[in-house]
């Protein structure tokens, strides 16, 4: 457990809020989250909208999963703002309520707020929005694990990088059930022959590129992900069902490997579906991050 007392304030909150500013995670990168503004344990970030962000194209509406990254990640650089030093944190838990679709077209933004820290676990707070946050489209509670491992992503050299960051581009689709959503495809998701939900490693999908793991933000999208394809194709619905809440709990870090995914429905109600989800790598015994989560059924149009 790491003495935060004793540990050497080695910057300037302000030098620390720049090297935030210019080392985020290599997802959050990808996207371009950026840090606009800040305060001690407070975070005001943007995400500028991009076509590639969109989950139905039959609607336009942002990926729930963009949401979840954009608020993971926003999230632990309020808990940087708040700590007196650089160690690691790695996101415990992450709940996010989605109370309204994103305007399509428009950017997100995040306010995120440290309101409580232990010598050991990190308490936030955030709200995405687009135009007010009066009116927020999510709102996220967390927990991060302060001194989680060795690495200072502020100082260290990267073991994953890009001197040309990849293009924020979908593959082409084909006719699977995730060809109505560019950024499913875009994190590599696919089902294979057996109805299973896979997201092949990829290094755009890493958030610390010094061990590397990861992106916490990923990994809850590829659960939200692999529960809307495994929940519509179970209960044959004629339109996928609609993310109201979820809490993803992070079990081990998620290492640079193929990750795998198993959706269990808790209850089926007539307008709202309770949901498990669970994902692993190479042993299904031991999963990285689990998740539960509530689906609103919803009426094909006609």
């Amino acid at each position: 457990m790491p003495d935060l007392s004793s540990e050497p304030r080695a910057m300037s909150f302000e030098d620390k809020a720049r090297m935030i500013q210019l080392r985020r995670s290599i997802h959050g990168g990808i996207l371009g989250l950026q840090l606009d503004r800040f305060e001690p344990a407070q975070a005001w970030s943007s995400l500028p909208y991009h076509p590639v962000f969109v989950g139905d194209i039959r609607t336009g509406v942002i990926h729930g999963g963009v949401v979840t990254a954009m608020l993971d990640e926003s999230c632990g650089m309020a808990v940087q703002l708040a700590l007196p030093s650089t160690p690691a944190i790695a996101t415990l838990d992450l709940r996010i309520d989605y109370l309204r679709p994103a305007t399509p077209g428009q950017a997100i933004r995040a306010h995120a707020h440290c309101y409580h820290l232990t010598r050991s676990i990190a308490f936030v707070r955030a709200t995405a929005y687009q135009e007010s946050e009066a009116d927020p489209i999510a709102s996220a509670t967390a927990m991060f694990m302060i001194g989680a491992n060795h690495t200072d992503m502020l100082r260290q050299t990267p073991k994953v990088s890009f001197e040309t960051p990849p293009p924020l581009v979908a593959p082409e689709a084909d006719d699977g059930p995730l060809a109505i959503s560019p950024y499913a495809r875009f994190l590599g998701i696919r089902v294979d022959a057996d109805a299973q939900p896979v997201m092949p490693y990829d290094p755009k999908l890493v958030g610390n590129p010094i061990l590397p793991a990861l992106h916490g933000g990923v990994i809850g999208a590829f659960l939200e992900t692999a529960a809307i394809v495994s929940v519509h194709r179970e209960i044959g619905l004629a339109t996928a069902p609609k993310p109201i809440g979820l809490t993803v709990n992070y079990l081990r870090s998620g290492r640079p490997l193929d990750t795998y995914a198993r959706v269990s429905i808790v209850k089926q109600g007539r307008r709202v579906v309770a949901f498990e989800a669970q994902a692993y790598q190479n042993d299904p015994t031991k999963p990285i991050a689990s998740c539960y989560g509530h689906f609103k059924l919803r009426v094909a149009a006609g």
